[in-house]
């Protein structure tokens, strides 16, 4: 029988601004993603859909949820290979293209792109395949209908 495992959380609204959503323009999108104790995490809309540049938007929570998920498969494959990580920065880019139904729009792709250290030079070439393996066990990579794409890179730094 397989694990189940459930993600709970509350998200709350924070944006009326007295006159609730009377008009397109008069609320904000702002809002708060609450969890089991943690610090809320102030989201909005992207500012292309009059959200607030400040917080995190949807988009951009998805595209972290996809690097975050790969950066942690990777670590623990690289743990069991014997791949000594010495750092490791990823700066993703996700695309998402408007279609034009009814402003609605999808995501095209997401590109990681990890920056890994390792300890050693003979563990490059490792290092540099296990990102292959990720996607076969990624639970966030797994679960959406669009290409998520590797451009790592890696340098021997002890």
């Amino acid at each position: 029988m397989a694990a189940t495992h459930r993600y709970e959380l509350t998200l709350q609204w924070t944006g009326n601004l007295g006159a609730g959503t009377r008009d397109y323009r008069a609320y904000s999108r702002d809002h708060e993603v609450l969890a089991g104790g943690r610090p809320p995490l102030p989201g909005s809309a992207d500012p292309a859909f009059r959200g607030d540049p400040a917080r995190w938007n949807p988009e951009e929570l998805l595209v972290s949820s996809l690097s975050q998920c790969h950066l942690l498969w990777y670590l623990h494959l690289c743990a069991t290979a014997g791949v000594v990580v010495t750092g490791y920065t990823d700066r993703p880019v996700g695309t998402m293209t408007m279609d034009g139904a009814g402003g609605g729009g999808r995501f095209t792709e997401v590109v990681l792109r990890p920056e890994v250290s390792v300890a050693e030079e003979p563990m490059r070439e490792k290092a540099l395949a296990l990102h292959g393996e990720v996607g076969a066990v990624c639970f966030i990579a797994r679960s959406v209908a669009f290409p998520v794409r590797h451009e790592p890179t890696v340098a021997v730094r002890p």
